[in-house]
């Protein structure tokens, strides 16, 4: 019997930090999934985190990782995808990159109206002083297409039908779980390079 693979997803795109772990090994049943609100202070705590859900000397046990890709904190979002990436690349593992608003989609999909519900939708989210962030997304039979990658709108945008941006670190980074479950099993190719952080502005305001 072929083993059962090693798989991790890492989401920090708000002020909580997520890490969800498949183990059949350990936890045959269910995935391992926890969530920190750590704000700021992930960057002195990530690698603990992360190491109270997967010991460092399993870590070469992986076969495959997930990251939440943003938008996002700069910094959170950042420290997050880089891990993953530095850890894909030393171990040669496939790593899933994917935006923290197509994670929420399937759960945003049924707040719009029945008749909506078959067409793209938006979802948006307003950063202060900095403008309104969109994505375009199609949800059909539960699966999700990123249409369009979250970006800064042009000022007169007026995206519809549209649901406001709700991330729950919990239910998304489980949901990563799934998605790369779903890839590794499709035999999927991915390579570490192609995955980045979103950032739709400057991290550092205008200029």
């Amino acid at each position: 019997m072929t083993p059962q693979p090693l798989l991790l997803a890492l989401h920090s795109c708000s002020e909580q930090f997520g890490v969800a772990l498949w183990d059949p090994e350990h936890d045959p049943v269910a995935p391992r999934v926890a969530v920190h609100a750590d704000g700021r202070g992930l960057s002195n705590s990530l690698i603990a985190r992360v190491s109270e859900v997967l010991p460092p000397d399993r870590w070469s046990a992986l076969a495959g990782l997930a990251v939440a890709t943003g938008p996002g904190g700069f910094t959170g979002t950042r420290l997050s995808v880089v891990m993953a990436r530095t850890l894909a690349q030393q171990l040669c593992c496939s790593l899933l990159g994917v935006s923290s608003f197509a994670l929420m989609a399937h759960r945003l999909h049924p707040c719009l109206p029945l008749e909506s519900q078959s067409h793209p939708f938006w979802i948006t989210q307003e950063l202060p002083r900095r403008g309104l962030v969109g994505g375009l997304y199609r949800v059909n039979a539960s699966v999700v297409q990123e249409l369009q990658e979250p970006a800064l709108l042009p000022e007169a945008a007026d995206p519809h039908p549209a649901v406001t941006a709700d991330v729950d670190v919990g239910a998304d980074v489980a949901h990563l779980l799934d998605l790369l479950k779903q890839a590794h099993h499709s035999r999927a190719c991915l390579p570490w390079m192609p995955v980045l952080p979103i950032y739709p502005t400057s991290p550092v305001g205008p200029v």
